[in-house]
């Protein structure tokens, strides 16, 4: 069978390699075979299958990158969509070698949540919108139930998942509590003044003077402060240790709440600082992430098993990728 295919395949006339085509494929509705991406034992991925999983991902980067890094982006994004594709095949093969079945009536189940879901239940609709994107209902009942018989095949391999023990869990939580702590934050106000030869200490000075003497701070920095927050008052709303610099990060979160800073002099800029609260970094406790870290582990663990189970279906597969 596989010498039959590939003589199939020697015969076949290549319109481009895939990992250096352009971003273009056919028609779902075409039946030119237009380059083989790959053989996994006996069956064929095409390389305009390839193009039609990519597309989506290559139009972004084309939005975003040019030149070589977009080639090489392209590339790595197309390799991807192959290597999923054939692992995709496997399980289809291995699904039909054991003889599984997937009833019809499952597969128009899904279909009519689709339209009641997606389409308000407005079949032509549905229908309309197949069309345009040249999928006859066939091709997309057996697309649906390629990908039914997919994911049926991965929660299959999980049945047999150990169980996640309480220790496990707490292990986990003590190696990750950084992840279950928030950051602490400040609800910060400011005045920034640029420090020039018309700008003396005693100007600032002055302004600081009034602050402390109970003037309004949000009508102060209206007035004085020439950072892009003043038309809020100098209102920076929450803000955590990434927001600002490591040194004004350090004066911000060392001044007391609801008083006003000493005057700093950072950068040629005076700034002055008020902060109307302050929040410390709060640590969830386990009894609260608990359920979060089981299911976390478990889905690790079932892609552990998935990954397993494909590696081993490759191992005794035939795999060619061109």
């Amino acid at each position: 069978m596989i010498l039959t295919i590939l003589s199939r395949v020697c015969a076949v006339l290549l319109l481009g390699g895939l990992l250096g085509a352009p971003l273009s494929h056919l028609s779902a509705q075409s039946e030119i075979v237009d380059g083989v991406a790959a053989i996994v034992n006996d069956e064929v991925i095409t390389i305009s299958e390839v193009r039609e999983v990519v597309a989506p991902r290559e139009q972004a980067l084309r939005q975003v990158l040019s030149g070589q890094e977009l080639v090489d982006k392209v590339k790595e994004a197309r390799l991807a969509a192959l290597k999923d594709l054939i692992d995709r095949k496997l399980v289809l093969q291995e699904f039909r070698k054991k003889e599984f079945k997937l009833p019809p009536y499952h597969i128009e189940n899904n279909i009519e949540v689709t339209i009641r879901e997606e389409y308000g239940g407005d079949r032509k609709a549905f229908l309309r919108d197949l069309n345009a994107k040249g999928v006859s209902l066939n091709q997309y009942r057996e697309r649906e139930k390629e990908r039914m018989i997919v994911m049926a095949m991965q929660q299959a391999r999980g049945r047999n998942m150990p169980l996640i023990s309480p220790q496990r869990v707490e292990v986990f939580y003590k190696e990750n509590k950084a992840q279950y702590t928030s950051e602490p934050r400040v609800k910060l106000r400011l005045i920034a003044i640029n420090k020039t030869d018309d700008t003396s200490k005693a100007y600032v000075d002055e302004i600081h003077a009034k602050l402390k003497e109970g003037a309004a701070f949000d009508k102060l920095a209206q007035m004085y402060s020439e950072d892009p927050s003043r038309d809020l008052g100098g209102d920076w709303g929450w803000v955590d240790t990434k927001t600002l610099n490591d040194k004004l990060t350090k004066i911000v979160f060392s001044i007391e709440a609801k008083k006003v800073s000493r005057i700093y002099e950072e950068d040629g800029v005076y700034y002055i600082f008020y902060l109307d609260e302050k929040e410390p970094a709060v640590t969830k406790p386990l009894a609260e992430v608990r359920e979060d870290i089981k299911r976390r582990l478990e889905q690790e663990e079932r892609q552990k098993m998935y990954d397993q189970w494909i590696n081993s279906l490759r191992e005794t597969a035939y795999i060619k990728m061109y």
